[in-house]
């Protein structure tokens, strides 16, 4: 896109407005990163959710990042971003309200989310602004020394561990060169689950060993939302689970092994690592790829108990799932894809999904084929 048409980024379209908020579960257990023993884990979280907006006529819109993200953001991905000239500005912030009042006697489903291995929380926040603002809370999950950078309430920050990419693809080149093999698989869903899953037990054990824990992240945050905010939320219909990359592998395993409570989800572009070959899935849920990536996760049609649903996105690429689409030229990472189009896409397909299974709104989801996105449905699979 050219200099004289920039991208605008997306301004939420539902009928609320959007408050924001964080917390931390501070020392939930203890840390089993190799680069923290002997210390503890704490998860922050970053909470969306409706408000009415009359009730935020001149309330200041929220910063959209913190200097530090910004700073690791321009480091990794060569943005040129200027954290105190966008502040001057006013250009950094986002369409929410900081700890705007919540609507009286009126609560939402919620929707838990996690970002992807490496990455960070708020670069899922044009999504997850706009599910807000029609009527879901939805709670951002951080990861110590597993995201880009993590930031307390308290202001302690952790960076990504060092070595930490070596750990996940091990040994490198050969995991890579096998993972990017995959891409142009071709086979039945059972083959095409039978190469990954020998690529990933080869290749993959930490990433594999890591899910336990970011379950547990998840959990934590879930629970201090019970306990403190029955007020905001409605628990009575089950919870809802989105995540990009690992979070997606996470809200995966999270509906696979706990379906009383989590009763639906999506995974954006997440590879399904894990051992799910003797597992069943009872819930509906939706993998969402990119092209390259749609033979990473052949095996959630193999073990569907329930309706299953495959969307595929064209001229998209895997960090194209986030808000960077917005703001990285590189179309080997985000894709060639219109990033407006695409984050519309994403946000419909995410609607949809939820307004059927989390609230429940009609029994089927409208989900057609365009020149955008096709969409296959997989009935349950019978014993």
């Amino acid at each position: 896109m050219s200099k004289k048409e920039p991208v605008k980024t997306p301004v939420p379209t539902g009928e609320y407005a959007v408050g924001t908020f964080t917390y931390t579960v501070y020392n939930d257990r203890e840390e089993t990163m190799y680069c923290a023993p002997g210390t503890m884990r704490s998860i922050p979280v970053r909470v969306y959710y409706p408000v009415a907006k009359k009730s935020v006529e001149g309330l200041p819109k929220a910063r959209y990042l913190s200097k530090n993200e910004m700073l690791v953001i321009k480091k990794n991905y060569f943005v040129p971003l200027n954290y105190e000239k966008m502040e001057q500005e006013g250009k950094n912030r986002s369409e929410c309200f900081e700890n705007a009042p919540f609507i009286p006697n009126k609560r939402f489903p919620l929707i838990l989310f996690n970002h992807g291995y490496g990455s960070l929380p708020d670069v899922h926040s044009f999504l997850l602004t706009e599910l807000a603002s029609h009527g879901y809370v939805i709670a951002s999950v951080g990861h110590p020394y597993e995201g880009m950078i993590t930031e307390l309430k308290d202001g302690t920050t952790y960076r990504m561990a060092k070595g930490i990419r070596s750990k996940c693809y091990s040994p490198m080149i050969p995991s890579i060169l096998a993972l990017k093999k995959m891409t142009k698989a071709r086979g039945t869903n059972e083959e095409l689950w039978a190469r990954f899953d020998a690529i990933q037990k080869k290749y993959n054990r930490f990433i594999i060993d890591r899910i336990p824990e970011w379950k547990l992240d998840t959990e934590a945050a879930l629970r201090y939302l019970k306990e403190n905010h029955t007020d905001l939320i409605d628990f009575e219909s089950g919870i809802g689970v989105s995540g990009h990359s690992m979070g997606g592998l996470t809200g995966f395993a999270l509906c696979e092994e706990e379906p009383e409570t989590f009763v639906c989800g999506i995974n954006i572009d997440g590879a399904l690592f894990g051992n799910h070959g003797e597992k069943t899935m009872t819930v509906p849920f939706l993998q969402l790829n990119c092209d390259p990536n749609k033979t990473t996760v052949t095996v959630a049609f193999l073990i569907n108990k329930a309706v299953a649903y495959h969307a595929i996105v064209r001229d998209m690429q895997h960090v194209g799932f986030t808000d960077f689409k917005h703001v990285i030229p590189m179309k080997s990472m985000v894709g060639g894809l219109d990033p407006n189009v695409a984050h519309n896409t994403v946000c419909r397909i995410h609607l949809e999904f939820f307004d059927t299974y989390l609230k429940k709104l009609k029994e089927h989801p409208s989900f057609e084929n365009n020149d955008v996105v096709t969409f296959t449905e997989y009935n349950p699979v019978k014993e």
